[in-house]
């Protein structure tokens, strides 16, 4: 269970937020309160309150079960059959991955009782050592955190927690994302041009010229876009999780965004439908207005998956000698770094999406108006 604090009224009114689930939509649902007093105070507050929920979900059948010699495997399982439904799709394939691939035939197999500190950071290293990335490693450390917390709290304390106070080792041998020169960003364009494929070109464009998540670029929708004005409308994007691809809405509601573009990225993109169109004809479809731009699917119904770009930019980065550490995720680094000189932080936080921004959602005209000197300015450097 996870909670948050924001300052509602100066100088000690607190709005107090606890993610309670997802309906059966999928959509998130929190519960929300309001507490007057110091910060400190209301921090404690949310603890309890976190703390009481805890208690009240966890089943009463399953709190004389447990015992000393419950295995890390045998609360993870515990976990998946209560509480693991809570996670979003793509967090919950990503956790059962590195259960399997890392957890299960080692450290999973040890009772959680008899396994120390050191051991358990011992076994992080050995991940560590044997090439797992530090985003692995910290992903792999959560999942028996949380396990070993529930199993404590559903055991009435009998079970320890020796994850609690392990360190997680720096991983070696990872190259860091960084943000690319204009200079590679222009060769990377001229290289994508040459290279043919359309969709990944204009795919690579967007991410360059908007910095866009290859989430919510993967969830264009047709009607998303208004191809007149080049004006596009954010508000969904693509997950993966163990039945699929899913589309919902972001991850916070700042994500949710209009932003301008520049005419060469409106150019690609132009380009796109139409071969979606002639596509589409060719197969005696019709593709509706609301079909994804980049769907591979002939009628537009089905959302790509993100991980298909990812795996095509490595290929095409590979074949042309584009520089290792540089990703699809690099190009948000870019459309950030560049846009410091550009527009004000303000309006960089909109068009970025970012959930720190300072303003409403609401644009007003004088920010749209900045928002398209941002597109503009872009689109000469790209051009």
């Amino acid at each position: 269970m996870a909670g948050s604090i924001r300052l509602r009224r100066p100088p000690n009114v607190w709005e107090l937020r606890i993610f309670i689930g997802r309906d059966d939509n999928g959509k998130v649902r929190h519960r929300y309160s309001t507490f007057v007093g110091a910060k400190r105070d209301a921090e404690r507050e949310l603890a309890r309150q976190l703390l009481l929920i805890d208690q009240l979900a966890a089943p009463v059948a399953a709190r004389g079960d447990w015992k000393k010699e419950t295995t890390f495997n045998e609360a993870i399982e515990a976990w998946k059959n209560n509480g693991w439904a809570d996670l979003s799709p793509k967090t919950q394939l990503s956790y059962n991955d590195l259960w399997t691939r890392y957890i299960h035939n080692d450290l999973g197999t040890r009772p959680i009782a008899s396994t120390g500190i050191y051991e358990v950071e011992q076994y992080l290293r050995r991940l560590a050592d044997g090439g797992l990335g530090d985003s692995g490693i910290r992903q792999v450390r959560a999942i028996l955190h949380r396990a070993c917390r529930l199993a404590g709290k559903w055991s009435n304390g009998a079970i320890p927690n020796p994850v609690s106070g392990a360190e997680r080792p720096k991983a070696q041998g990872r190259d860091p994302v960084r943000a690319p020169s204009v200079d590679e960003v222009r060769q990377i364009l001229k290289a994508l041009s040459d290279h043919g494929d359309l969709r990944l070109h204009a795919f690579c464009r967007l991410a360059i010229a908007t910095g866009m998540r290859r989430g919510e670029i993967a969830a264009l929708r047709l009607n998303d876009i208004d191809f007149a004005t080049g004006e596009l409308r954010i508000d969904e994007s693509v997950v993966i999780g163990a039945g699929g691809v899913t589309v919902k809405a972001p991850k916070t509601s700042v994500s949710i965004r209009r932003l301008f573009i520049d005419q060469g990225s409106l150019d690609l993109l132009t380009d796109l439908r139409n071969e979606a169109f002639e596509i589409a004809h060719r197969c005696e479809l019709d593709l509706a207005d609301d079909g994804f731009l980049f769907s591979f699917d002939p009628g537009g119904v089905t959302p790509p998956y993100p991980d298909v770009f990812t795996k095509q930019f490595t290929s095409f980065r590979k074949r042309y000698g584009v520089a290792a550490d540089i990703h699809l995720h690099s190009f948000r680094h870019f459309a950030a770094t560049f846009l410091d000189g550009v527009v004000s932080e303000r309006q960089k936080q909109a068009r970025m999406g970012w959930s720190t921004t300072h303003m409403s959602r609401h644009y007003t005209d004088a920010i749209s108006q900045e928002d398209k000197r941002a597109a503009k300015a872009i689109g000469e450097v790209l051009s």
